[in-house]
């Protein structure tokens, strides 16, 4: 079936690529190439993470045709960075340690790395298809304090290109105040390649956001959550989530890491609420 499809395409798309010139046509063959290479491949267990890793920006800067500053370039390479980097992390299947698993499934485990510290993963089953869970958590970014406690504001500070954001987030302060408010400044990159999804992201600097009065300036990354349909079940989506924070500050490691796993129990928890919801007319 991916042959004739591949073939198919190919053929569609034929007169439309003898008129394209320049980067748009280097990008079409680009396109056409890789479905060749994909027909005739049979896709292993992990074929998902191989693939976003190999195309995760070459097509789209080719068919970008607003050219970019230099401080622009700078936070693009930062989100391909934390992209490149969440996605290694993912691939190494040893040394995963279970923080807590959920009545209904939902699963944290955790892991130290040289370079990076404890790190922690969710894996969830969302019973919502790929791409209602993708516009919430990419197109309706700024709506997140609405519905999830732990944050009390995401704001775009900037748009770079289809792929890259700047953003200011506020955590909200854990009950008790045991951690207290804190904010972050991050570069965020969502990348699209066939049937997942990868939204990743790290912190970063930006002259127009300094440090704001009440908040300690955490640190986050690499950071990412991957989104594909369940297999044999397309209107459910399955989401992992890399966390990797460190929140500044005096705190035990053993309060920061029941912090750190217990929100990213509510956060599921939360965002099935937040899909559950009637979309407004």
């Amino acid at each position: 079936m991916l042959p004739a499809t591949s073939k198919l395409c190919a053929a569609i798309s034929y007169r439309h690529l003898r008129n394209m010139t320049g980067l748009r046509r280097q990008a079409a063959v680009a396109i056409s190439q890789e479905l060749s290479r994909l027909a005739c491949r049979s896709p292993g267990p992990s074929t998902w993470i191989h693939q976003v890793r190999r195309r995760s920006s070459l097509l789209s800067s080719r068919l970008e045709e607003k050219p970019f500053s230099e401080m622009e370039m700078s936070y693009i390479k930062q989100g391909e960075e934390a992209l490149q980097k969440s996605l290694r992390i993912l691939e190494d299947q040893d040394d995963w340690k279970t923080e807590t698993v959920a009545g209904n499934g939902d699963k944290v485990l955790s892991k130290v790395l040289p370079d990076v510290g404890k790190v922690f993963r969710l894996e969830v089953v969302v019973d919502q298809p790929l791409d209602v869970v993708y516009g919430e958590l990419v197109d309706n970014m700024e709506q997140m304090g609405d519905w999830n406690p732990s944050v009390r504001e995401v704001r775009i500070l900037e748009k770079i290109g289809k792929d890259t954001v700047i953003t200011h987030e506020k955590a909200a302060a854990t009950p008790g105040n045991i951690v207290g408010p804190r904010d972050f400044v991050s570069v965020r990159c969502s990348k699209r390649r066939g049937s997942t999804c990868v939204l990743a992201g790290m912190s970063t600097t930006y002259r127009a956001m300094p440090e704001q009065e009440g908040f300690i300036r955490a640190e986050n990354g690499p950071t990412c959550m991957v989104l594909r349909p369940l297999p044999g079940s397309p209107s459910r989506t399955r989401l992992t989530w890399l966390l990797s924070i460190d929140l500044k500050g005096w705190l035990p490691k053993t309060i920061i890491n029941q912090v750190l796993s217990q929100t990213q129990v509510d956060f599921a928890k939360h965002l099935r609420q937040r899909l559950a919801q009637p979309v407004p007319v």
